[in-house]
């Protein structure tokens, strides 16, 4: 368990030029609490306290201000800067090493019981204020620019930017 949270802080120390040391990470960082607080809430979920988990989830977001529902899958090393606004649906999943800025939705499209949240692949970067939709792949190693809006596929890599998100090569 503290190799996770230490693999946790060193990756924001790592991601955040703004950071000035382990401890104020640690000590100061919504983001990283809110995954913190996830993985309570998401192991409470996994055992079938699903109002703990709501409502343990629920702190979370009163003291973070990111919103992330007990059953959606965290990868680790998972860091959410500044964190203010985040929204993380039931369905999503988030790979490992994936970073999101303040702001950005992972959301769903439709109100059916079935996947309806965006999957982000390993080492994802997901700029301020973008709104992903639907149950859409962002694959490995892409990009999501500042304040798009993404409703498709995004192959592993590429960088898509806009409203609608396009490729920037295309």
């Amino acid at each position: 368990m503290f190799g996770r949270l230490r693999e946790d802080i060193r990756a924001m120390c790592d991601r955040d030029p703004a950071a000035t040391g382990c401890l104020e990470v640690a000590l100061c960082y919504p983001g990283v609490h809110a995954v913190w607080g996830h993985r309570v809430a998401h192991w409470l979920w996994n055992r079938g306290l699903r109002l703990a988990a709501r409502l343990f989830a629920h702190v979370v977001r009163l003291l973070t201000g990111v919103e992330i529902h007990p059953a959606a899958t965290i990868g680790q090393r998972v860091t959410i800067d500044h964190g203010m606004g985040v929204v993380i649906g039931e369905t999503a999943e988030v790979g490992d090493d994936v970073h999101m800025y303040h702001g950005v939705t992972l959301g769903g499209d439709t109100n059916e019981r079935v996947k309806r949240h965006p999957t982000l692949e390993d080492g994802v970067t997901v700029g301020a204020n973008a709104t992903l939709l639907g149950a859409i792949t962002v694959g490995s190693g892409a990009s999501v620019g500042a304040g798009s809006v993404l409703t498709t596929d995004v192959e592993p890599g590429a960088t898509v930017a806009g409203v609608p998100a396009r490729r920037l090569d295309d």
